[in-house]
């Protein structure tokens, strides 16, 4: 239950993650080249881990022995209402299941539910992992890049009614990372009705549903229709929204019961249905208790990125930068400066001291670009932006 007594969360708290055994901070000379850049790369927070979910591992860890354990009903049940308040979609504890992370859970789902050959498209740029999970098994790898307009990104129909003629599945970025699109309903329909038309299999990852920006709303792909439903897998985690990525917890939500079966079974087989015994108990934590913590961090990530794109667009107008609709990146086009990808990696690391996500493992269409995390204290990025203009 929400408890009573609403805190105000502090947000703008440095904390020192260095020595941390993190990837985002103690990574930095394997991946950069370079250690002292300030990190803006890894999709993770720089905020405290809210209080209510840390006293809920506290209090687990006082157990005397941390054995195999299980995932009650109370624990999908805590799903089931968080998304029921969340975003209008009434599910069912029957429909979910345990995985270790989105990640794994679409790799599952290709190695369990396709074939060697079977062609899986994906939306570039799109989150490099989606092409790892088709590429590493085997699969065919078939590519609708979405449509850069003045607008902002959308999706290719024309393409993607000729290439699932002969797809299997679809890995859907909802909402889109990186390019920060929540999508509309309606281009979900179209989208959908592409895929089932074409007995295409969508599977939905939808990490970042609770991190819609104000005015924007996310729309579940399998709530839209009976249809769709029994036609996806929808993947949803607290880790993004609440910074518990390193608890390695997520959940997919299958209607269809066939397909559960199927599923489910193929995860049994691979014995990754275990997890470890602190991931439930943080979930748990932050499906019940979270909603003013989540309220809080939604305002001040929108005040973050809304301060980031005015900075950019008055210091900085070279820099082609949509207003994202969700996620707490801003993707950055850098193409007007007419300089390689190698060079703009360089001047960003060596110059700026910046460390970011350099946008081509997103795709080829993310050359030139990058993804800026903007999950951390209002002080950092106004200093990153300083140091940003320096150079650009």
């Amino acid at each position: 239950m929400q408890k009573n007594t609403i805190m105000t969360y502090d947000f703008d708290k440095i904390i020192d993650r260095t020595g941390t055994e993190s990837v985002k901070y103690d990574l930095r000379k394997d991946v950069f080249g370079k250690a002292d850049v300030i990190p803006m790369w890894v999709a993770d927070m720089d905020f405290p881990t809210a209080d209510f979910i840390r006293d809920a591992i506290i209090e687990k860890a006082k157990t005397d022995v941390y054995g195999y354990t299980f995932r009650e009903d109370a624990y999908f049940e805590s799903i089931v209402q968080w998304i029921k308040r969340h975003h209008q979609w009434e599910t069912k504890k029957e429909w979910m299941a345990f995985t270790p992370g989105i990640v794994n859970a679409i790799n599952l789902a290709v190695m369990g539910l396709t074939n060697e050959g079977d062609k899986i498209i994906v939306q570039p740029p799109v989150y490099h992992p989606f092409f790892y999970a088709i590429n590493n098994h085997n699969r065919t790898l078939v590519q609708n890049p979405l449509i850069d307009t003045d607008e902002g990104y959308i999706m290719n129909y024309d393409l993607l009614e000729e290439q699932a003629k002969t797809a299997k599945m679809l890995i859907l970025s909802n909402p889109h990372n990186p390019v920060g699109r929540s999508w509309r309903k309606e281009e979900l329909i179209r989208l959908g009705e592409i895929c089932v038309n074409n007995n295409v299999l969508v599977f939905s990852d939808e990490i970042h549903c609770d991190l819609v920006l104000p005015a924007f709303k996310h729309t579940p792909f399998a709530s839209i229709s009976e249809e769709f439903a029994q036609n996806s897998i929808t993947a949803h985690a607290a880790s993004k929204t609440f910074n518990l990525a390193g608890m390695a917890t997520s959940t997919v939500i299958i209607p269809n019961k066939n397909l559960y079966k199927k599923y489910v079974d193929f995860i049994h087989s691979t014995e990754a249905d275990l997890g470890n015994i602190f991931g439930k108990i943080a979930t748990k934590a932050a499906m019940e208790n979270g909603d003013e913590w989540h309220s809080q961090l939604i305002d001040y990530l929108n005040d973050n990125i809304r301060f980031a794109i005015d900075f950019i667009h008055k210091e900085m107008p070279k820099i082609r930068v949509h207003n994202p609709e969700a996620t707490y990146m801003i993707w950055l086009n850098f193409k007007d400066y007419e300089i390689s990808d190698d060079e703009l990696n360089r001047k960003m690391v060596f110059e700026a001291g910046l460390g970011l996500n350099s946008g081509h493992i997103f795709g080829k269409e993310g050359e030139c670009c990058m993804r800026m995390n903007l999950a951390c204290p209002r002080s950092v990025v106004m200093k990153a932006l300083k140091q940003m203009k320096n150079v650009f």
